[in-house]
């Protein structure tokens, strides 16, 4: 059948569009922005000079291989820089990945709460999205491995996940390793690694060295505070990398972040710096939260999944209203099928206190007994 216009594939309009978290607020100036879990240190000083002595020569095609950037990343986790792909944030790569193993008549595993582009990405490639629920909000090895059959090519992990904050051990994720068929690849979204101070976690490197279908991905965006540069890495085995390789832009890094980027990654105290700060006021928001009768799920990222309860003027809906009232912009989980919790990152340590202060105000009459006046 023929159309007058223009039509896509089909299943792309079945594709709900990712929509970020907000940056404004209607009638407000500067806001408190905790809703895309950026960093409120920024970037490195030696990043910010780097990017800016890139703006010379702006005219030149960037390095399509980015090989500073590889050897720079190589030379901090002892790798094979020829193993390291790199991309326009890991968002990139998802997709990559997605488009050169998926197609219609494949299946791909997410887990129910797991980061949005997933489903994208395969939907996109006319593949099917297979859920897997998750046990206390965690990623279930035994819910994922029931799910396998002969369709599945790819099964997607985020570990820290997004927008829980939970994550499996290593001896979990080798454990589902081992249940895959060789054919299906197991791509480890590792976006948060830097953050997690656990001892029993591994970020993928290990599964990659060892096998022939594990990919993991890295971002620039979250702890390095270089979101609005796009760079995003993946450690592939050989014939994977050699793949993407095939498929990606060929300029798909600019020099600024390409510089940007092994600057960043030659900068450890700075990252640190940043680690510490994360544990501390992570600790101290959940705490704050909890006092106020607000269940916290327990995270080990740069972010918090803060409960409310179900109760007229007390709920997440309502919750976020007054934030925004106030000025304070926090990320709301109906599209993660979590409609009574708000996602906060840990901002600084000023706008910590700010939204526990709001916080604090919003609860209040319920805390006190009283009927309800905020909502």
């Amino acid at each position: 059948m023929t159309t007058d216009k223009p039509e896509p594939r089909p299943g792309i309009l079945d594709i709900a569009p990712y929509v970020p978290g907000k940056s404004s607020v209607a009638g407000h100036g500067p806001v408190i922005k905790l809703s895309s879990n950026e960093t409120p240190l920024g970037p490195a000083p030696e990043a910010i000079a780097a990017c800016r002595d890139a703006a010379d020569n702006l005219q030149r095609y960037p390095d399509g291989s980015s090989l500073e950037l590889r050897e720079a990343i190589a030379a901090r986790y002892g790798l094979n820089a020829d193993h390291i792909v790199c991309g326009a944030g890991s968002d990139e790569l998802l997709n990559l990945l997605a488009h050169a193993y998926l197609g219609p008549g494949d299946e791909a595993i997410h887990t129910r709460h797991g980061f949005l582009v997933y489903p994208i990405a395969i939907r996109a490639n006319g593949a099917t999205p297979v859920v897997a629920g998750e046990t206390d909000l965690t990623a279930d090895v035994d819910n994922i491995l029931a799910l396998v059959g002969p369709k599945t090519k790819m099964v997607f992990l985020a570990n820290p996940n997004n927008p829980t904050g939970t994550y499996l051990p290593f001896d979990a994720v080798k454990r589902l390793h081992d249940g895959l068929p060789g054919h299906v690849i197991l791509v480890l979204d590792a976006a948060y690694a830097e953050y997690v101070r656990a001892n029993d976690y591994e970020a993928g490197i290990e599964l990659v060295a060892t096998s022939s279908n594990v990919v993991m991905t890295r971002t620039f965006s979250k702890i390095y505070g270089l979101a609005a540069l796009r760079i995003g890495w993946a450690l592939c085995p050989p014939q994977i990398a050699d793949v993407l390789n095939r498929i990606r832009g060929p300029f798909n890094l600019g020099t600024p972040a390409i510089k940007a980027g092994a600057a960043a990654m030659r900068d450890r105290q700075f990252i640190a710096e940043a680690q510490a700060h994360n544990e501390t006021w992570r600790q101290w928001v959940s705490q704050e939260c909890q006092a106020l009768g607000l269940q916290v799920t327990p995270s080990v990222a740069n972010f918090l999944l803060i409960h409310f309860p179900k109760e007229k003027g007390y709920t997440a809906r309502e919750a976020d209203e007054y934030l925004l009232s106030q000025g304070i912009v926090l990320r709301r989980m109906e599209s993660y099928h979590l409609p009574d919790a708000l996602r906060m990152t840990i901002g600084s340590g000023e706008e910590c206190r700010a939204v526990i202060k709001a916080l604090t105000a919003f609860m209040q009459d319920r805390n006190n007994g009283s009927t309800p006046q905020n909502g």
